[in-house]
């Protein structure tokens, strides 16, 4: 079992950029996919980029050019960079770990881009 803690999230402006963090309880080393999905009012889950194991990524259409995912195995965190930030970014931020056959989901992170 993991245990996932988001940070990071907050109120920016359009065109603003913010970095979430996700800490998870331990060694993600071997872990097979870490990634961020969002939530917004509304709507479902919808996927916004996946890191592998092996440091492959894979980012929704959406974000691609202005997000970039990264993790520091030592740490145990992976990261979202989000650059370019607009007002349809706007969700709650969850971190997702996949160890098959298991999912893991922290409890999300606000993320508000409003002028």
């Amino acid at each position: 079992q993991v245990q996932l803690v988001e940070s990071g999230g907050g109120l920016v402006q359009p065109g603003g950029s913010l970095r979430l963090s996700c800490v998870a309880s331990r060694s993600i080393f071997s872990i097979d996919a870490m990634g961020w999905y969002r939530q917004a009012p509304g709507k479902v889950r919808e996927l916004v980029a996946i890191i592998t194991s092996g440091g492959s990524t894979t980012y929704a259409f959406s974000v691609k050019g202005r997000f970039t995912i990264s993790k520091d195995n030592a740490k145990n965190t992976v990261y979202l960079q989000m650059n370019s930030l607009k007002l349809e970014d706007t969700a709650v931020y969850y971190c997702n770990a996949q160890e098959r056959p298991f999912d893991y989901w922290g409890q999300g992170t606000q993320v508000t881009v409003s002028s």
